[in-house]
């Protein structure tokens, strides 16, 4: 549905849509069985202004708005998820985070390299013991002359051993709690940021993830993202923005699923017709066409919002609980339309399917997307 979109959001959307499909596809599969980060799609992509959307032309970016971003996300994920979690990483909470709460002079050195491709960003919040409940985090950052020592590991960081540039909270004051943490901006080969164990995952085989050791890394104070005691609210900021990207991969990979499941439908045939002709069929297809334009709404509803400046929480909370929920409910039809060939990696729909599993789990669990809605709701019945 695009009758509300504009003529500049809908070239951006067939201009991605075209790349897409003629280049980030035709190593998709190939990546998910290496394990090869994309790194030749990313600089691609940096040429096409897509690694730094949404920062001002000013500092080297495309200045383009939130459903610009959403739609161009979406096709990249149409053809390769593992390509769009770097993509969203990098401009929905990276890029986005130092526009927001960076100094004069951290924009002027780090965005134009993000803008460029030059460097590729990551955000390291998540540890061995503190997931969801992130105020129960280790790393410790101590101040030490003009430096900060960062002591501490990091997991699950998308992007990590890849990064240029990677956000980083730590405690500053454990009295403090919340309050207490504080953000770094900390660059690839600073002394003392170790790259610990990439996990061999079940999806998103194309982008690494891994652990990020501090041992006794000296960050300089220039490098302190906004003030002390800044770090939750500026992770919490990036997560809604990053929960808007993650219902856009969603719909990329639901659409992809869907598409492919109708394709195969015309073409096998079973009892002297092509399944399409099943009623059965028919109407599973029905409802995950639904699905994936109900999603694409509350996905486009939390982008307007941001781009209109209100609070957009809530909308993007319940954009990624249905999205991401949906792509999982629908790749799994598609794999069942299918058959046994669905469950073999000739097919597209297998790794469809993988890849969309952790995305009810990263950058805040449905569980906690539960709780994000259900507290807004019960706290300020207007903000519906």
């Amino acid at each position: 549905m695009s009758y509300f979109l504009t003529d500049e959001q809908l070239m951006i959307r067939d201009m991605v849509r075209e790349f897409s499909r003629k280049f980030v596809a035709v190593t998709a599969m190939e990546r998910d069985l290496s394990k090869e980060f994309p790194a030749e799609n990313c600089e691609k992509m940096a040429e096409l202004g897509l690694m730094g959307m949404m920062i001002p032309p000013e500092y080297g970016g495309s200045g383009t708005d939130t459903i610009s971003y959403v739609l161009a996300l979406s096709e990249i994920a149409y053809s390769c998820a593992s390509t769009a979690v770097v993509m969203s990483v990098h401009n929905s909470i990276v890029c986005e985070s130092i526009l927001r709460y960076g100094s004069d002079d951290q924009k002027v050195r780090y965005l134009k390299s993000l803008a460029s491709g030059e460097m590729i960003g990551a955000f390291a919040m998540t540890e061995p013991q503190a997931g969801s409940d992130p105020v129960s985090q280790k790393t410790s950052a101590v101040k030490d002359g003009e430096y900060y020592v960062l002591n501490g590991t990091k997991r699950f960081i998308t992007t990590g051993k890849n990064a240029g540039l990677t956000i980083v909270t730590a405690i500053t004051d454990s009295a403090k709690k919340h309050k207490g943490i504080s953000a770094f901006i900390v660059v690839k080969d600073t002394p003392g940021l170790i790259v610990g164990k990439v996990e061999d995952k079940m999806g998103l085989r194309g982008s690494d993830t891994c652990d990020l050791v501090f041992d006794n890394c000296r960050v300089h104070k220039d490098d302190l993202l906004g003030s002390e005691g800044d770090g939750f609210k500026i992770a919490m900021s990036a997560l809604d923005g990053g929960r808007i990207g993650i219902a856009a991969q969603s719909v990329g990979v639901a659409q992809a699923a869907l598409d492919a499941a109708v394709k195969y439908s015309t073409q096998r045939e079973q009892f002297g017709q092509t399944i399409s002709k099943f009623q059965g069929l028919r109407w599973m297809v029905a409802e995950m066409a639904t699905e994936v334009e109900a999603a694409r709404q509350l996905m486009f509803s939390a982008a307007a919002m941001k781009d209109k400046g209100v609070n957009y929480t809530l909308q993007a909370s319940m954009a990624k609980l249905f999205a991401s929920e949906m792509v999982n409910r629908v790749t799994a039809k598609a794999l069942q339309m299918h058959g046994g060939y669905g469950f073999i990696k000739e097919y597209p729909v297998e790794r469809f399917y993988r890849d969309a599993r952790v995305f009810t789990i990263y950058e805040g669990t449905s569980e906690i997307q539960k709780v994000v809605i259900s507290n807004h709701i019960f706290n300020d019945k207007r903000k519906m």
